[in-house]
């Protein structure tokens, strides 16, 4: 029997971006907030001297413990999906803070077509450019609408970057300096202006200058030392939750955070969500939290799988098309979304082992939809970048292709191309299809004996027709930096779903628009069917554009905090919208 606690204002699933966003604005605002986590707590102390790449790079101390927990893939609905247990093919955060402490601080806006991607296709080429079974839809808000949440989560994490010469409008620059430049870097840029194009530096929460931001929150310079994926930052120049929102709720006295909490239930009485149900970890003890507002602010699975668990909105059937929970799951996935082309240099060394995690530069000249698809046989596009993220020995040891891979000429090689390579790739889109879908595995449970989350994804020829082109930009750009050999990656036309997980992008299942029909919540991350039930982060989002989405992430978590104070004050209404009225 689970021991009901007292009544609060908003219970947040998770404590990374997301959830610690929400939950610092609600404190701010007076409401008593508590957060369950299910890691243990850390803090920036716990990573001073931690640059131990076996323990955080090969056994990925900073993940989720895939024993306990997991879910099960498959590429189709004929095949049995089985459970993904090795950690290097899932980089899922756990512990305070989530996955917003091991990540590589890369920040990009989301361009404005990709929230009306839609409808602005179907505006330029008609409704036939879009293939039978892509499930485009639109995001039920607009850049500008968004623009603002931009600016203010840029200004929380103290964002470092310039201004993208062929971005979006926006109301003000980045509170701080871009990144310095490298050898490499310049080669970069020098050689994407010659043939025409618009780099930059990329924008980047390793933050250049000591900076406090509005809360009065202090983070760090980067000293680039190499450590940001996978690594917590013991310097505090990382831009985390730890280092921002965390220490802000902490600060109200409105906020409480209980790790070991591992989330079992929303609890439902039919009409709104009443609390989480969850299982102290360490005790073994089951505790109901009630609250006015319920928020599941964890990862894009946890989200889904919850609402599943809890039989709340309506699953998604990929026969009928019918149903939202579980729509729509699309990612960033290694084999198909980031590949590109590496050169070979002879003559020229770098130094490849300084950097930061988003240390490099980027252009956007084929991003989304800024260049013309009516020829082409794919939708959306990619952004081009070379980032100096900096090697690690165990990890990276890269040699031209035909090289043994033991024996006196691979040790020769090894140790001369070193410093002698670079890579320039590409990250893609990824659009929806009626095929891919998460929904609870029938064969499969966690130690709790709870269904796991089964996922269901096949690459189509749209994944590999984009990736192709995007690859021929790559390697003209490469052979323009003068390599003396250029080795562009390779797409198999059979390649298939590898369950791979290892760049933790991934969105859908509980996706956002303005149609309750074909949406699971509306443009404040409300949910349609219980209004008091906040659903934020990536699983909100409709597809995945071609950057980076914590940034997104996070523009959006601000916009559900100002929704849910709305409900709150005037008396428990669905927040209004396009298509909704208070």
């Amino acid at each position: 029997m689970a021991k009901k606690l007292k009544k609060v204002d908003a219970v947040i699933l998770g404590s990374g971006w997301a959830g610690g966003i929400i939950g610092a604005e609600l404190a701010k605002k007076g409401y008593k907030v508590v957060a369950l986590e299910r890691g243990g707590s850390q803090k920036v102390e716990d990573f001073v001297g931690g640059k131990d790449e076996l323990r955080f790079s090969q056994r990925y101390a900073l993940m989720q413990d895939l024993s306990k927990e997991t879910m099960t893939s498959r590429s189709t609905e004929d095949e049995e999906a089985l459970p993904v247990r090795n950690n290097k093919d899932a980089l899922i955060g756990t512990d305070t803070g989530g996955s917003g402490v091991h990540w590589n601080g890369v920040n990009f806006r989301y361009r404005p077509y990709d929230f009306e991607i839609r409808s602005q296709t179907v505006e330029r080429y008609g409704e036939v450019k879009i293939p039978k079974g892509m499930t485009l839809q639109d995001w039920g808000i607009t850049y500008d609408e968004l623009e603002p949440y931009y600016d203010k989560y840029e200004k929380m994490a103290g964002i470092s970057g310039e201004v993208n010469p062929v971005g979006p409008k926006r109301s003000e620059d980045y509170p701080n300096p871009p990144s310095i430049d490298t050898p490499s870097i310049r080669l970069f840029k020098d050689a994407s202006k010659k043939l025409g194009y618009h780099p930059y530096q990329i924008p980047t929460a390793n933050v250049t200058e000591q900076y406090t931001n509005p809360d009065g929150e202090t983070i760090n310079a980067c000293v680039y030392c190499a450590f940001c994926e996978t690594y917590g930052c013991h310097f505090g120049a990382k831009a985390d939750p730890i280092v921002t929102v965390l220490a802000t709720a902490k600060k109200t006295g409105n906020y409480e955070l209980r790790n070991h909490a591992y989330v079992t239930r929303v609890l439902y009485d039919g009409s709104k969500a009443t609390g989480l149900l969850y299982t102290d970890t360490q005790t073994g003890m089951a505790y109901e939290q009630p609250a006015d507002v319920v928020i599941l602010a964890g990862f894009t699975f946890p989200n889904t799988r919850l609402l599943l668990l809890s039989k709340i909105g309506r699953p998604y059937n990929p026969k009928t098309g019918e149903g939202v929970i579980g729509k729509n799951f699309t990612g960033h996935f290694s084999n198909i979304n980031y590949l590109g082309a590496r050169g070979f240099f002879d003559d020229k060394k770098f130094n490849n082992f300084a950097g930061a995690g988003a240390l490099g530069a980027t252009f956007d000249d084929f991003a989304a939809d800024d260049f013309d698809h009516k020829d082409l046989n794919f939708l959306h596009g990619f952004e081009v970048q070379h980032q100096t993220t900096g090697f690690r020995p165990i990890e990276y040891n890269f040699v031209p292709k035909g090289t043994p891979t033991w024996g006196e000429e691979f040790k020769d090689k090894s140790l001369f191309y070193t410093n002698r390579n670079l890579y320039v790739n590409a990250l893609t889109g990824t659009l929806p299809w009626t095929h891919n879908y998460m929904d609870l595995d029938p064969t499969y449970t966690d130690f709790n004996g709870d269904p796991l989350l089964r996922i269901t994804n096949r690459y189509t020829d749209q994944d590999r027709n984009l990736i192709r082109y995007a690859i021929d930009i790559c390697k003209k750009i490469m052979t323009e930096m003068g390599a003396d050999s250029v080795e562009a990656d390779e797409v198999p036309d059979d390649v298939e779903f590898n369950n791979s997980y290892t760049t933790g992008h991934f969105a859908g299942g509980v996706i956002m628009g303005d149609d309750p029909q074909t949406s699971a919540v509306n443009s404040y991350q409300q949910m349609w069917d219980v209004d008091n039930l906040f659903v934020a982060g990536a699983s909100s989002f409709p597809h995945f554009g071609n950057y980076n989405p914590t940034e997104t992430v996070g523009a959006l978590a601000y916009r559900t905090a100002e929704g849910i104070d709305t409900f709150l004050k005037n008396g428990g209404q669905l927040v209004k919208t396009k298509t909704a009225s208070l």
